[in-house]
């Protein structure tokens, strides 16, 4: 019999077996894909934001009003302090950004990972690739692997199989329907930190790429001042990916405030009382709009009159055609209900088997928030399965 088996080679799943081997537990871990870690080193590879150093209520509160009382409980374990106290552990320094975002100094993710598996494997861990999670029998499960099916019966097993997004790294909820036809229940996969579809005129295309930066997006009762990239498929960035939420569930409408730091009195008092000198040389003289600002103006503020200019400046409707597909999503809302869950993220119908990680239903914004929470649940999960059969 396998003592601790962990399903899923992510940040969460790696963090569960750190917690189960601490623990003196002997640890399998399996992962499907050929090498371990795949979205973590993609989420890395412009720059690997590790937490948001904040203070802990403002951080909280970065993850909405609905945050899970079980989910508040990991973040209050490890939260920012600890995210950057474990990876200065691991040998790799960081730094904080202007913005409070952490980094380590390497700034991609694979030095990071290669001194974990070292310390994960030094510890004893064993671990096998390509071994892919079919199905389980009571507290058997069954795994496709290149040597055909094998089978661990394990004392105690941590989930980590990911959502639902970017299926070539690994993340394609394909486990969802397993633990539906098993009776867990699993809320349906949304998108999330997405970009939208916009179907651009052809006078767009000279700003393809362009950054849209000192902007004040808004959707429902969402608003965000993050940067935004004019793509010829849409609007991409954590300026649009943070508004996902109002954006796909209440179908809110999506306006931008093209001057966030001046206030509308302020704004009426610049304008001139009419367009004699034309409008082009109001938005880019007068009102030194850039040149990307200017051409969201043409393409979606054009049929405004004048008098209405100051307020459609400050409340430019966006007209898009919803959410990018699910797969582009940076991650995914949905996956195993908290109501399936206890206190310790163990499975209430399955005793001794835990899910942590972007499996559970939550949604959280970019700047490090998913990845913390990540950590914080796999933690969670493997401590408590370290301890499960020995009360």
């Amino acid at each position: 019999m396998t003592d601790a088996l962990v399903i899923g080679g992510g940040p969460a799943g790696l963090m569960a077996a750190e917690a189960l081997l601490l623990a003196g537990r002997a640890v399998t871990l399996v992962e499907a894909k050929p090498s371990i870690g795949r979205k973590f080193l993609m989420a890395g590879k412009s720059g690997l934001n590790l937490t948001k150093m904040q203070a802990f209520g403002p951080f909280l509160a970065s993850y909405g009003t609905g945050l899970h009382p079980t989910l508040r409980a990991c973040l209050r374990a490890f939260g920012p302090d600890e995210v950057r106290m474990w990876t200065e552990g691991l040998g790799q320094t960081t730094f904080t950004g202007t913005t409070g975002r952490l980094f380590p100094h390497a700034m991609k993710a694979s030095p990071l990972l290669r001194a974990w598996l070292a310390r994960l494997d030094g510890m004893g861990l064993e671990r096998h690739t390509r071994w892919r999670w079919v199905d389980w029998d009571k507290n058997a499960h069954q795994f496709s692997t290149p040597e055909g099916t094998r089978v661990l019966t394990p004392r105690v097993t941590v989930f980590a199989l990911g959502g639902a997004s970017w299926a070539r790294l690994g993340s394609d909820g394909a486990w969802a329907a397993r633990f539906a036809a098993n009776g867990i229940k699993v809320s349906p996969f949304q998108p999330s930190n997405v970009g939208l579809r916009v179907d651009w005129t052809a006078h767009m295309a000279p700003h393809f790429g362009s950054p849209i930066k000192s902007v004040a997006w808004r959707a429902g009762d969402l608003v965000s001042r993050g940067e935004a990239i004019l793509s010829k498929d849409g609007l991409e960035g954590g300026g649009i990916y943070s508004l996902a939420p109002a954006l796909r569930d209440e179908g809110a409408r999506l306006t931008v405030d093209l001057l966030p730091d001046v206030t509308f009195d302020d704004l009426k008092t610049r304008l001139p009382d009419s367009p004699k000198k034309g409008l082009a040389k109001i938005l880019r003289n007068t009102l030194k709009l850039s040149p990307v600002k200017i051409a969201l103006w043409n393409e979606f503020g054009k049929s405004f009159d004048y008098g209405e200019l100051a307020h459609r400046l400050k409340s430019l409707p966006i007209r898009h055609a919803g959410l990018r597909p699910m797969d582009e999503a940076i991650s995914t809302a949905g996956g195993v209900s908290f109501d399936a869950l206890d206190d310790t993220l163990m499975l209430k119908d399955r005793p001794g088997t835990f899910c942590a990680g972007e499996m559970l239903d939550w949604d959280a914004p970019t700047g490090g928030y998913l990845l913390t929470a990540c950590f914080a649940t796999g933690l969670w999960a493997g401590r408590h399965a370290a301890e499960y059969d020995r009360t």
